[in-house]
């Protein structure tokens, strides 16, 4: 089975990039090229798809198919936004909601096209498979 983890770093390596250059080229952190590399990331927000095809060489949609988007089918909408909300504010200490283990929680700081600042709460969970990504 194809994962998004494997295509994103296989096409890296066949254009002959590094992790390092991928961030570079697509102007993504490295810290999140390596998350998704790493099968940490499951989804990802439309301008981080479109700027990895870009510099992959490949379709959004090539990219789009290999998500998977565990979330919404799991917590509710409403307890989503609340904990947005709460790793925006600094919250620490957060329990997944699906099984109540430590979240690993980060903000990712991301530009617009008029290079406003972007805040993009993400999540892990350090024992089931629940991501929160916007």
């Amino acid at each position: 089975m194809r994962t998004l983890a494997k295509f994103v770093s296989q096409k890296r390596e066949e254009l002959g990039l590094t992790a390092k250059g991928l961030s570079i080229a697509s102007n993504i952190p490295l810290s999140e090229i390596e998350e998704i590399e790493e099968g940490r990331v499951l989804f990802m927000a439309v301008t981080t798809r479109q700027a990895l095809a870009k510099v992959l060489k490949c379709e959004p949609s090539e990219i789009k198919i290999l998500e998977k988007d565990i979330s919404s089918e799991i917590i509710s909408p409403e307890i989503i936004e609340s904990l947005k909300e709460l790793i925006i504010n600094g919250a620490g200490g957060l329990k997944c909601p699906k099984c109540g283990a430590p979240l690993v929680t980060r903000v990712a700081k991301l530009y617009d096209l008029e290079d406003n600042l972007i805040l993009h709460p993400k999540a892990h969970c350090t024992k089931c498979p629940f991501q929160l990504h916007s």
